[in-house]
């Protein structure tokens, strides 16, 4: 998660597309591990504690405006070795069926970042290139946090919620 007040800055700046829907479904932040294997029996949830019961907390930084495709997805990029790190363990310790992990993009095709906005919830392509071109005008870069938990989100009907933070350790 980025700092509250840098959050408050992202979402503000997603605003000002109408048809950006991203900050109606999820707040900031940075995708550690995607669904894949998360079951709703939830038993991959102590996992996620052991993992982060053994993580050091660290330091990353958002860097500069980013995309995915041509324009699909624009997004803040993420530089922190450590989170590579996390990610992978992550991933190893709820076990997913490899197959399904290369498809939601884990592992070797993971790519840390903080999404702004993207076509499959509302933009065109038209909206996200002028999205980039403005985050980068707009939005500061080389911002360093320090990472001190993981927060673990259930969807729901109208978008994600916040199930639970687990501290580092």
């Amino acid at each position: 998660m980025p700092p509250p007040e840098y959050g408050k800055q992202i979402i503000a700046f997603q605003r000002k597309w109408l048809s950006n829907r991203l900050p109606d479904i999820i707040e900031p932040h940075i995708p550690l591990k995607s669904q894949a294997g998360l079951n709703d029996d939830m038993t991959w949830l102590d996992s996620i504690v052991t993992v982060c019961n053994s993580f050091k907390g660290f330091s990353l930084t958002l860097t500069k405006p980013n995309s995915f495709g041509e324009t699909v997805v624009v997004y803040i990029g993420v530089d922190s070795p450590e989170i590579y790190k996390l990610h992978s363990e992550l991933v190893k310790a709820v076990s997913p069926d490899p197959e399904i992990s290369n498809r939601y993009f884990e592992l070797d095709r993971f790519t840390p970042h903080l999404t702004l906005g993207l076509t499959e919830l509302g933009m065109s392509e038209i909206e996200l290139k002028e999205m980039k071109y403005l985050a980068e005008q707009i939005l500061p870069r080389m911002l360093t946090f320090k990472v001190e938990f993981v927060r673990v989100y259930k969807f729901k009907k109208s978008g994600y919620y916040k199930l639970e933070d687990f501290r580092l350790m």
